[in-house]
């Protein structure tokens, strides 16, 4: 019935098919089963029992005769001074295989989109009997075995079957079900024991520092947001006038905004997204973090309040460190257990929606970590990995680099852009690191990297893979976002690929603009005595402002490492830190580009962020920062109700300087300019005097005459300013200035932001 060696190898967990030793014998008459550590073993159906014979070579190995319509009768050992215990169960190697031909075919080829439905851990029923299916890709490993708790990490207990060429093992574990922790347990090549592997495509993780995989059920949220997903194809259109503003002396606080509008957030739209760490927003008086569902009961609410568009989650994937943040992830197809269950993920993002917020994700597909339970050597050999350290190890972050240029690892990491997308709803990812994707020289010197095909620095396995992503992303989820974190002049991040070229043209929806956030941050960190003599920090950014559709990001990076926080980078004392951190948000949004915000930031946090804690709520006792919070809360409003202020963001037309470089007023750093949207939009001048000295009838051009309101002001007492200003509205003169006709005195107080709206008939 079975060879000693087939049931040496058996005992042993060195078999290289157990499927062909184990269950129904070929005749259909005899059995072979291995139940390790079982005292006896039968075979029994409704009307029979047939008790197995212990191998006398390979224990834990059974041999006997077969019954029709058969489970396992399993007789284990008690505790000490108990009787033993009898357990029925179904034997795993009388199932056949799960996976079809065609997605065989496609998981071969690098071409399956959506992978997560084979690979990974699924509770499903099959033949009959419920459990769940395993299915892992090891194309180099000898054998892999699923372990866990059902199997007391015994490797021996439930080894897989290899599906041929594919190099995708898969096993149906009958009894199992949503919540079994696991692992693999590989031999690689030569039949090399290696750490056990946590599920590359596993939905659900163990807390850590546990690093177990856990089977977790997809498909289970009832999801409220179908109107949402359905008019997030659709553009916003028009938008309605700012209803109240804040001016200075006289003014009256905006009165909430316009409903929040579900739409693509095209170029045309406005998009301002507020940028979370969801461990350190807030937490429980005793310390601890809130979970997913206390964060949508909370978080969204908190964010449409202040006007946003977007939520941006940090990394959310599985990862085992938390001083990472989520940018070193084991578990790409995992939400983190830090905060509950994948579900209760489902609930934030539905949370948001139902008060009209996009949620926008990190996404990591630069690096992965070392650690022993992730992808690293995951069959014995560099998988996911490249073998050469030069192109395989990151020096900046210590972590390993995927092999964009093999077909599987492109397909598993695309297929997961996809995964949160459609699983989970999400409106959008940001993409880590594009730099360290596009060249292979990122962050090294000579010597330290291979050239390419053509002897360039361009990683075009790499390119490709991000076309790919941004494609698929695209077709398959209209309205949704990607988002390139590129810190290069890189050619058309946002730009489709170009017919001809290997690099030109990544196809992403925005690129954050980092040289914007270096010079503006720069610029507003020197004391304003000096800011004349660098004044081309803020003039320099027009030069490519149109070159790519950018995002404007004052994001967590600027918070950390020893940098302070955007409060502590503003010079003088506490009030004029807050009045140039609000004349700074008024240059911001009046600015070309759409904008992100990271927590904190929108009140002024004094101190740096600490993701072991929670933001400084204590801060909002000062009227100064309370003032900070409400100017963001108002400067969104007036961005998303005046179209000249978004449908021009990522276009020239929508933008022109109309005091830039001041002969008559050197060292003033007055800058002003004009927002255009569509025809029949209001047109929006913005005014911006970036020194502590009021200037009074100070000559501003304006494009057209007639009356404006001057709807927000970032002196206005409303922000704990002066409340110095223009009365709420002026009207334009027929005195040349600049290159306009009409022009008008304006009182400009220090370190303010206007926003004067062309009134409508």
């Amino acid at each position: 019935m079975i060879t000693d060696t087939d049931a040496r190898r058996l005992a042993a967990g060195t078999h290289p098919d157990p499927f062909a030793a184990l269950g129904p014998t070929s005749d259909g008459r005899g059995i072979v089963v291995h139940v390790p550590g079982a005292l006896a073993v039968s075979v029994v159906n409704d009307t029979d029992e047939a008790a197995l014979t212990p191998h006398p070579a390979a224990p834990g190995v059974f041999t006997g005769r077969l019954l029709p319509y058969y489970r396992l009768r399993v007789t284990w050992p008690g505790p000490a001074g108990c009787p033993a215990v009898t357990e029925d169960r179904e034997d795993p190697y009388r199932f056949g295989p799960v996976i079809g031909p065609l997605d065989e075919l496609l998981i071969s080829q690098g071409r399956h989109r959506r992978l997560w439905t084979v690979l990974g851990a699924h509770v499903m029923t099959f033949e009959g009997v419920p459990g769940v299916h395993f299915a892992v890709w090891a194309p180099d490993a000898e054998r892999v075995s699923v372990v866990g708790d059902h199997n007391s990490w015994d490797p021996t207990a439930h080894p897989m079957r290899l599906r041929g060429a594919t190099g995708v093992w898969e096993l149906f574990l009958p009894g199992l079900g949503d919540g079994a922790v696991y692992k693999y347990d590989i031999l690689g090549p030569g039949g090399r024991p290696l750490p056990q592997k946590a599920d590359p495509v596993g939905f659900g993780a163990e807390k850590p520092p546990a690093t177990a995989s856990v089977v977790r059920r997809l498909g289970t949220h009832r999801w409220r947001d179908a109107e949402w997903m359905r008019s997030r194809t659709s553009p916003v259109t028009g938008g309605s006038p700012a209803a109240g503003g804040s001016p200075a002396a006289g003014g009256s606080p905006a009165a909430g905004g316009p409903p929040h509008s579900p739409g693509q957030a095209g170029t045309t739209d406005p998009v301002s997204i507020f940028e979370v760490h969801l461990g350190s927003w807030r937490r429980r008086p005793d310390g601890t973090t809130l979970t997913y569902r206390e964060l949508a009961a909370e978080l969204p609410r908190y964010v449409a309040d202040l006007g946003f568009t977007h939520i941006e989650v940090l990394p959310v994937s599985e990862y085992p460190y938390d001083g990472s943040w989520g940018y070193q992830p084991v578990g790409l197809y995992a939400p983190t257990s830090r905060y509950g269950l994948p579900e209760d993920f489902a609930e934030f993002v539905d949370a948001a929606h139902s008060l009209g917020l996009g949620v926008l994700a990190d996404w990591v597909p630069g690096h992965f970590p070392t650690d022993a339970h992730g992808l690293g050597q995951f069959d014995g050999t560099a998988l996911y990995e490249h073998l050469d350290p030069r192109r395989g190890f990151h020096p900046d972050w210590t972590t390993l680099i995927y092999n964009y240029g093999r077909p599987e690892v492109a397909n598993y990491l695309t297929a997961n852009a996809l995964y949160w997308l459609e699983e989970y709803h999400l409106d959008g990812l940001r993409v880590d690191a594009v730099s360290s994707v596009v060249y292979r020289d990122y962050s090294r010197r000579p010597g330290e990297w291979i050239p390419n095909d053509d002897g360039g620095r361009e990683n075009y396995e790499g390119i490709s893979f991000l076309r790919d992503t941004t494609a698929v992303a695209a077709g398959e989820c209209p309205g949704a976002l990607t988002v390139a974190e590129e810190s290069t002049t890189y050619p058309g991040v946002t730009a489709p690929p170009q017919p001809g070229s290997r690099t030109t043209g990544l196809g992403f929806s925005y690129k954050w603009n980092l040289g914007w956030m270096n010079d503006s941050l720069e610029y507003f960190g020197r004391d304003p005595l000096y800011r004349r003599y660098h004044h081309d920090q803020l003039t320099f950014g027009l030069t490519y402002a149109f070159s790519e559709n950018f995002v404007l990001p004052v994001s967590h990076d600027e918070v950390v490492h020893g940098k302070g926080s955007v409060y502590g980078r503003m010079p003088g004392d506490h009030a004029a830190r807050l009045a140039n951190l609000r004349a700074f948000y008024g240059y911001m949004w009046g600015y070309p580009g759409k904008k992100l915000l990271f927590m904190g930031t929108e009140f002024g946090q004094v101190a740096e962020w600490d993701h072991r804690g929670q933001l400084e709520w204590h801060c909002l006792d000062d009227p100064g920062h309370a003032g900070v919070r409400a100017l963001v809360r108002d400067l969104n409003q007036l961005y998303r109700s005046e179209p000249a202020l978004h449908r021009g963001d990522c276009e020239s037309r929508g933008f022109q300087w109309l005091i830039v470089d001041d002969p008559d007023n050197l060292g003033h750093e007055v800058f002003a300019w004009l927002r255009r949207g569509a025809p029949g939009d209001a047109h929006v001048v913005v005014v911006c005097n970036l020194t502590p000295v009021e200037h009074r009838g100070y000559r501003v051009p304006f494009p057209v005459p007639g009356a404006w309101t001057e709807a927000l002001n970032t002196d206005s007492a409303y922000y704990a300013g002066g409340n110095r200003g223009n009365t709420g509205r002026i009207e334009t003169e027929a005195v040349p200035s600049g290159t306009e006709a009409q022009s008008a005195l304006l009182t400009l107080p220090p370190l303010t932001t206007l926003y004067f709206v062309k009134e409508r008939p």
